[in-house]
């Protein structure tokens, strides 16, 4: 290559990355927004700045592959990657352990008795107290609940039941069973499915717009849950 279309290309490659980084820093507040928002769902022991870290690096990666000629939207060719990253790295904290799942079905089954009795969950204290256990495995067990329900609902049934669903998972039947049921929901509580997984919305959030109890909408997204292992164990 001569020195003039070298020097031609090298000019043309800084204006592309400048192009690039340039999406970058434009796009880069709407990264936050989507971290702080996921965050409002997460436990203290996730950093926001984690999630912002991450999601800025794929936005990186994205916009050295984005063609705008391919699509006119960078945020909308990037939007559920970046996201996708945050979650990707939620699942990378492996915090589902054995030990935290055998727990949190306990605390569950203690939580519904608790709820039909008192109509509001118990706190960590209180649960602490009933199954004269320390506090800090209940929070560490709970923290681990909240990470896991930021996940797709199929993922979720096969962190807490991999044995039962394991062949449906291969089959790719997990997500029809669980359409089939959320089908089965009055109205109002399908509402509260479609508002917190698919409008990505927190229970404080929900609860102004139903105006129901942040308790009640917990018990709804456990009732699902416990559904769908129903279905799966009889299947």
């Amino acid at each position: 290559m001569n020195p003039y279309a070298k020097k031609q290309l090298n000019a043309y490659n800084q204006n592309e990355k400048s192009l690039q980084d340039d999406l970058v820093l434009q796009y880069m507040p709407a990264v936050r927004a989507m971290a702080f928002r996921l965050k409002e769902r997460l436990p203290p022991s996730v950093d926001v700045n984690d999630l912002i870290s991450i999601g800025l690096e794929e936005m990186i990666k994205l916009s050295r592959r984005y063609d705008k000629e391919q699509n006119d939207s960078f945020w909308g060719f990037g939007k559920k990657r970046v996201y996708g990253s945050m979650l990707d790295y939620l699942r990378s904290l492996d915090v589902m352990s054995r030990a935290n799942r055998r727990l949190f079905k306990t605390i569950e089954k203690e939580i519904e008795i608790y709820y039909n009795a008192n109509g509001i969950e118990p706190n960590e204290e209180e649960l602490a107290k009933i199954l004269n256990e320390d506090i800090e495995k209940i929070r560490d067990a709970r923290n681990a609940s909240m990470i896991a329900i930021t996940l797709p609902i199929d993922e979720q049934i096969s962190l807490f039941e991999e044995s039962s669903t394991e062949a449906i998972v291969e089959q790719d039947q997990l997500l029809e069973v669980i359409s089939k049921i959320i089908s089965t929901f009055k109205e109002r509580e399908q509402l509260i499915i479609q508002l917190y997984y698919f409008e990505e919305l927190n229970l404080k959030e929900i609860s102004e717009i139903l105006d129901i109890s942040e308790s009640r909408i917990s018990q709804i997204h456990k009732k699902l849950l416990t559904k769908i292992r129903e279905a799966l164990n009889d299947g």
